[in-house]
């Protein structure tokens, strides 16, 4: 059973750095699975921000925020992690993670591709 709950959203200023943290509340290492991070902004589609495969762990970035956020897994697999430095205004948005239980090499960075999905949590960057 996968239930995915992202933690560590909050409001900073611009140039601060943020973690999130994304865990299966079901207890389950997700390490089975790509994990994503994706984003929402009001009034704005949803996007792709960055994503980790299956180990060994391949990742990839959109490239609003390459060189400024990092996606990775803790040793004991059972939490993926965004973070995220040099925040800037236009990263405040809901932040959601998701897991594409369907890959097996890489990762996608199409929503569709995700069948479990966060509750998403708040991130606000002032300026």
């Amino acid at each position: 059973q996968v239930q995915l709950v992202e933690s560590g959203g909050g409001l900073v200023q611009a140039g601060d750095s943020q973690r999130l943290s994304c865990t299966n509340s079901a207890g389950l290492t997700i390490s089975t699975y790509a994990v994503g991070w994706f984003r929402q902004a009001p009034g704005k589609e949803r996007e792709f921000v960055a994503a980790i495969s299956r180990n060994p762990a391949v990742t990839r970035y959109a490239d609003s925020v390459k060189g400024r956020f990092t996606i990775s897994r803790e040793n004991a697999q059972k939490t993926v992690y965004l973070q995220m430095d040099s925040l800037k205004p236009e990263d405040t948005a809901v932040y959601y993670c998701a897991v594409d239980r369907a890959a097996i090499y890489g990762v996608r960075t199409a929503a569709s591709a995700y069948d479990r999905w966060g509750q998403g949590t708040q991130v606000t960057v002032s300026s």
